[in-house]
This record gives C-alpha cells, sequence and structure tokens, in this order.
C-alpha cells in the first residue's frame, strides 16, 4: 500500500471472520488479527456491508434489532403529530421512514426463523395503526392492514421481493451474474424427462449443507420461492406488471 501511495484508513476498516459457531470456536488466537503493514486491525463483532449489519453467523438478527429500533423511533415522532395529519399524509410518511426501512435488502431474510421476522412484523403492526389512527388493544388489526392498507406481512414480502428478482433473472431484466444462477430442470441431462420438468419453468435448487445458512442463499432460496408459485404465474408471456400485480393477489390469498 505505502508503494502505491495509499494509506489505510483505520476507522473505516473492519473484519469479521464467518462460519458456524464450532468452526469459529476453534480459530487460532493469531486469526483474531489482521497485520496490513504497520497496523493491525482486530475481528469485529459485526460489520456494515451497503448498510445491512453481518455477525460472523449470518443471522441477521442484530441488523433487524437495529433496524426495529429506527423505526419504532420514527413512528414515536410520527405519533406525536398525528392529531395534525390526514391519513394520506401519514400513510406517506410511514412509507418514506418506515417500510421502506423494512423493504431495504429484505431478501437477505429468506428462510429466516420467524423469531427474526416477527421483530419487523411488531414494527409494521404499529405502523399500521398509526396510519389507520388505531389504539394499542384495538381489534381488527390484521383486518385493517390487509384489506384496508393492502400491506404484505414482512415474510411474504420477502418472498414477494425474491419472486420478483428471479422473474427479473429469467425475462433478461437482471443482472448476468445473477441470471446465470438459474437453471430449468427441462435443460439439465438426465433430469429432462422427470415429471417435474414438464411443470412450466421449474428451476433447479442446488444442494446445500448447511439450512443455517446454505438455503438462504439466494441461489437456493430463489429457486425454491419461484419453484412454490402456481403455473400460471410462470408463464413466460406475462409482462412485468401484470406479474406483480398476480404475485401480490397470490400472496394474499395464500398466507
Amino acid at each position: 500500500m505505502s508503494a502505491n501511495g495509499i494509506k489505510l484508513n483505520m476507522e473505516k476498516t473492519e473484519w469479521l471472520w464467518t462460519g458456524t459457531m464450532s468452526n469459529l470456536n476453534r480459530l487460532p488466537k493469531s486469526a483474531l488479527q489482521l497485520k496490513l503493514g504497520n497496523d493491525t486491525i482486530d475481528v469485529a463483532d459485526a460489520v456494515r456491508v451497503l448498510g445491512v449489519l453481518v455477525t460472523p453467523d449470518l443471522c441477521l438478527d442484530k441488523h433487524v434489532t437495529a433496524v426495529s429500533a429506527k423505526c419504532f423511533f420514527q413512528l414515536r415522532q410520527l405519533r406525536r403529530v398525528r392529531c395534525s395529519l390526514n391519513d394520506e399524509s401519514v400513510a406517506t410518511l410511514v412509507h418514506a421512514f418506515v417500510t421502506s426501512r423494512i423493504d431495504y435488502c429484505n431478501r437477505l431474510l429468506a428462510g429466516a426463523p420467524k423469531v427474526v421476522t416477527d421483530k419487523l412484523q411488531r414494527v409494521m403492526n404499529s405502523a399500521a395503526r398509526i396510519v389507520a389512527n388505531m389504539q394499542k388493544f384495538d381489534c381488527d388489526l390484521t383486518h385493517v392492514r390487509r384489506d384496508i392498507l393492502h400491506w404484505l406481512d414482512v415474510p411474504e414480502r420477502v418472498t414477494f421481493k425474491l419472486c420478483m428478482a428471479v422473474y427479473k433473472c429469467l425475462h433478461g431484466m437482471g443482472p448476468i451474474y445473477l441470471s446465470e444462477m438459474f437453471r430449468p430442470i427441462s435443460s439439465v441431462a438426465g433430469r429432462c424427462h422427470l415429471r417435474s420438468a414438464d411443470r412450466g419453468q421449474q428451476l433447479v435448487v442446488p444442494c446445500y449443507r448447511l439450512t443455517t445458512a446454505g438455503r438462504r442463499a439466494f441461489i437456493c432460496a430463489g429457486p425454491s420461492a419461484w419453484n412454490s408459485l402456481p403455473e400460471y404465474l410462470k408463464d413466460e408471456s406475462l409482462v412485468l406488471d401484470s406479474f406483480m400485480h398476480s404475485l401480490k393477489c397470490f400472496l394474499f390469498a395464500v398466507y
């Protein structure tokens, strides 16, 4: 770095090991520090990558907790001025400061345990009460959230984003490095004669070793979510807007 006239910024440099807890516990003490030139960097408990807090176990619980805290702070501020705003203005502010945070990079929550997604669901419930001007223990919150506000729950929002990403990759609207991940079962030698190859655009789900991390990778979670859709949603003639509307209606009906 010195030869190229580059100086390491210690305040902005972080690194961490990721893996299973058993593998992390076997790391030697010498692996807990990274030496670059004259600088020594200690391993971090969590690092921020594009606004997402990543921990060694990749469970995203710390990220979800941080997002929930920020959202509840904004909701408390909105609650104070709710009486001075109409319903449309409150809905706009909630979408700008709350639901946009929940939807940001939420595809990473594919396959996350319910205890993690429930933290964000509580934020959605609180936001729905403010938009609908409801009190904490008022009934019919689910009816208001789904039938009046037309909000999907957090797990369905994750599924929606996953399926939209797969649709764009299959129709040439996604980045090449993601589109190359998906292969129809009918194009795989030895599997083209299976019954699953005749059911529309069924995609190959690669084998994985760890259910805690492997099945949550986009290369596995994307095809799994896509294969769970009905055949009419996987029709190649569907344009983006039609697919988006039909997918949302399907998720509302199923879940």
